[in-house]
């Protein structure tokens, strides 16, 4: 019956074979381009839906990643998983209009082994003595080695790196 036809069309086989193949090529080409095309829309509806869950952050003038950990997950120690996130060679180096991406982390609660807390000291001042950190003196004035960050926060115009203190410097200390 095809065959009839297309002798009435006057083809010999040879066009005929030809003609199919290329009918045969067109319907494979189609097939395979729909298959990547939708292969792509997944996976650019993926990123999509991943990015829409990533918070990021735009380094302004003055921030370090301490605040930046203690502003999004309410600790500070947190800034090592935003380094590591964002592939950081120096953490300490941050620039003004940096993004950051902030990952999602595990909210943990610090293990604090039972010590017998000291009174706290009922002080406004504290002179910082030779060898000594925030650490400790938060524990002298709060019972808490956890609460060195208030201290800090509240001598930020004397410190500027928690990690060295000066001995002799005069810190005021928060109520």
């Amino acid at each position: 019956m095809i065959k009839e036809f297309f002798k009435s069309l006057k083809m010999n086989e040879q066009k005929i074979s030809m003609l199919l193949g290329a009918f045969v090529v067109a319907i494979v080409g189609v097939l395979i381009y729909n298959y990547f095309a939708q292969v792509n829309k997944d996976k650019m509806i993926a990123e999509q839906s991943e990015m829409s869950k990533v918070k990021t952050h735009t380094v302004a003038k003055g921030e370090h990643l301490w605040q930046i950990a203690v502003d999004f997950y309410q600790d500070g120690y947190k800034w090592t998983e935003i380094a590591k996130a964002n592939e950081l060679v120096n953490p300490d180096v941050l620039t003004e209009g940096q993004v950051l991406v902030l990952p999602e982390v595990e909210s943990t609660t610090p293990v604090v082994a039972e010590v017998e807390a000291l009174p706290e000291l009922d002080i406004s001042r504290y002179t910082v003595k030779k060898g000594e950190f925030l650490w400790e003196i938060s524990v002298k004035v709060y019972a808490d080695g956890y609460q060195w960050t208030k201290i800090w926060e509240a001598n930020k115009d004397k410190i500027s790196n928690p990690n060295l203190i000066e001995t002799g410097m005069v810190l005021t200390i928060p109520r």
